[in-house]
């Protein structure tokens, strides 16, 4: 019994590595192309695990997976593997096309034909789960509902629009072919392993370098953030127990404007590695234009998963956000890395 993960040397993809090698038995395969997000030095604490094997590639690459099937036999795909950046995506829009749509595309269909060889007990025991994105719903009004899994999607950027794509194919390979899929939106992660271009690593590096820490438009952009490892255990409780052919959305029930999760944070800096100077690290705060289609906010309504799998969010945001802070200040070293292959 086996786990394929694809894209797991990434953000959410290593914290799920770390968590179900500390939690559970069975072996992990993960296939992941390290490009810049993709950090094999994520994943150097079970690089010596014998449940743990890693193979170089690109989800892309349907022979390749092709021969991971046949090899290793997995009960489950859990396919994390995608471009994720917002403004990349705005720069280099078919990156995200081809790693998005074509390579969700060719996983499911490789993964499709591989499963109809199967047992009926083999075939009815596999799942291929999906991890897509809030964003695929748009932006929400100040005063609207969360976003609920029947919410229509409404993408406002390629990358959302290329997530939006995947999630199509995804419940089309259900309706199709009977293939048994699960699929998973959630709000904005933070936590250990996380690139330094999203907004709170970004904020903690630059703050430490005594740089401006950016802050798009007037900073009232407003999303709901989720601790990486609580995301962890509601992707499992779904993989356990989650209904083939059906979303769940996981949120942190914490929906906070961007400017005051950079307060917050700058807060916890002058905490844990305060100036010389005494100064705040909030005086490095700089308000910049805008990103272009930028949502004005998201919110998850996590009720379906919490109602038939019991999963809730176990951190605050303070305390997750504290946990963040002390890991990135003890892995200088793991930033200086990823900023130079970058």
């Amino acid at each position: 019994m086996t786990l394929l993960v694809t894209g797991g040397a990434g953000f959410i993809g290593s914290n799920f590595v770390h968590y179900w090698l500390q939690n559970y038995a069975e072996p992990l395969v993960v296939l992941d192309k390290l490009t810049y997000a993709g950090n094999i030095h994520s994943l150097d604490d079970v690089a010596g695990d014998e449940r743990f094997t890693f193979v170089h590639g690109d989800i892309l690459d349907s022979d390749l997976f092709s021969s991971l099937l046949e090899s290793y036999a997995p009960r489950a795909i859990i396919h994390f593997a995608a471009e994720s950046h917002v403004d990349r995506s705005i720069d280099t829009p078919e990156d995200f096309i081809q790693t998005n749509i074509v390579g969700t595309f060719r996983l499911l269909n490789t993964a499709r034909q591989w499963w109809m060889t199967k047992s009926a007990a083999e075939k009815a025991r596999f799942r291929f789960l999906h991890i897509s994105t809030d964003e695929v719903y748009g932006s929400l009004g100040p005063d609207d509902a969360p976003f609920a899994e029947d919410n229509r999607y409404e993408p406002n950027s390629p990358y959302s629009a290329s997530k939006a794509a995947a999630d199509h194919l995804v419940r089309a390979f259900y309706h199709t072919y009977r293939f048994p899929v699960l699929t998973t939106n959630c709000s904005n992660n933070y936590g250990p392993y996380q690139f330094p271009e999203k907004l709170i690593p970004l904020m903690i590096h630059n703050a430490l370098k005594g740089l401006p820490l950016p802050v798009y438009g007037d900073g009232l952009n407003v999303r709901d953030w989720l601790y990486v490892e609580d995301h962890c255990k509601a992707l499992i409780r779904v993989l356990e127990d989650g209904r083939a052919g059906e979303t769940y959305n996981i949120g942190g029930e914490c929906e906070m404007k961007n400017i005051d999760v950079v307060n917050i944070l700058c807060a916890a800096l002058d905490h844990y590695a305060p100036k010389d100077d005494g100064a705040s690290y909030a005086a490095q705060i700089t308000f910049v234009t805008d990103r272009l289609g930028h949502d004005r906010r998201y919110a998850i309504d996590a009720g379906k998963i919490s109602a038939e799998l019991g999963w809730h969010p176990e951190e605050s945001f303070e305390t997750g956000l504290h946990k963040t802070v002390q890991w990135y200040l003890a892995n200088s070293l793991w930033v200086k890395d990823v900023l130079a292959r970058d």
